[in-house]
């Protein structure tokens, strides 16, 4: 059964590997199953008991997508981190897979959407998975240096959720539904990420991960998936943006891989056509892997 820990500066929760493994794995999976997920282009898919509703939250990566990099990446009984956890999914997949972990958020009824997954998740027994109401800048606040294994999130994508939404990726009869025109932004807090411009967004991160790099075991690895913004006719780069600001934290860029999202996507419109060449962005998002150097 998962422990229920009162929320202490720092926490007690466990970090250190637990199972057989020799001391020279980077993970538990074995030759072939390593092989699979070094393939650069990935297809993760939504099940059962992912949270899909934008009305929750409006932006919500399957839990198959942290799943992935912590079976990869990390030993059972290591500690993982999610900076922006959001509704809890990294924290689940953890759950799942026998590491501890720990997420923050500034918004709390995200915190308490993460809780309450936690608690109707199937519970394995031994291990600590905590959600947290902070501002990502404190997390130095709760965690020992030297013993993240894995910090893995999906951050806000800029300020591009601060507009109405315009559905433009859908097919234009399916367009006015219930998310069109609404600004789905996460919240209106100063502090959030999703309310920055570009600039701000990547000093922003450049600071938080400058505090989580301490944190991290050397040779730990830091993903992060992210999308590029298409607003008023311009791409804004914004994973050119993520990876500047990591590697001014410290951090070393190590892998790019793909979220193939083809089959995510149907009833497409069509976009662009017939006189702007507009790639679909909603068929990809890109997958960033840095590691703190050894």
């Amino acid at each position: 059964m998962t422990e229920i820990l009162e929320i202490t500066k720092p926490l007690k929760i466990g970090y250190k590997r637990t199972c057989n493994c020799p001391d020279n794995h980077i993970s538990c999976v074995n030759a072939k199953e390593w092989v699979k997920g070094m393939v650069t282009i990935q297809a993760f898919y939504y099940e059962g008991r992912d949270i899909r509703d934008k009305d929750t939250h409006p932006a919500v990566f399957p839990i198959a997508l942290p799943a992935h990099f912590i079976k990869l990446l990390t030993h059972e009984g290591e500690l993982v981190l999610d900076p922006f956890v959001g509704i809890g999914t990294t924290l689940v997949a953890a759950q799942d897979l026998n590491r501890n972990a720990v997420g923050f958020d500034l918004n709390e009824e995200y915190i308490k959407i993460a809780k309450k997954r936690l608690a109707q998740s199937r519970l394995v027994p031994g291990t600590q998975q905590i959600a947290i109401v902070d501002d990502a800048h404190n997390i130095p606040e709760y965690l020992e240096k030297n013993t993240v294994s894995l910090c893995i999130t999906s951050p806000p994508y800029a300020n591009m959720l601060n507009r109405p939404r315009l559905n433009k990726s859908i097919r234009g009869d399916l367009r006015n539904n219930d998310q069109y025109l609404k600004v789905q932004q996460y919240s209106n807090d100063p502090r959030d990420l999703g309310t920055m411009n570009h600039k701000q967004y990547a000093e922003a991160l450049e600071e938080i991960y400058s505090a989580i790099l301490p944190l991290m075991k050397p040779r730990a690895h830091c993903i992060i998936n992210i999308n590029d913004v298409w607003w008023k006719n311009k791409r804004h780069l914004t994973h050119t943006y993520v990876i500047e600001a990591l590697q001014k934290a410290g951090f070393e860029f190590r892998n790019t891989f793909i979220w193939d999202k083809r089959d995510l996507v149907n009833r497409v419109g069509i976009f662009g056509w017939p006189n702007n060449f507009i790639s679909l962005g909603a068929t990809m998002e890109y997958i960033l892997d840095f590691w703190r150097p050894p």
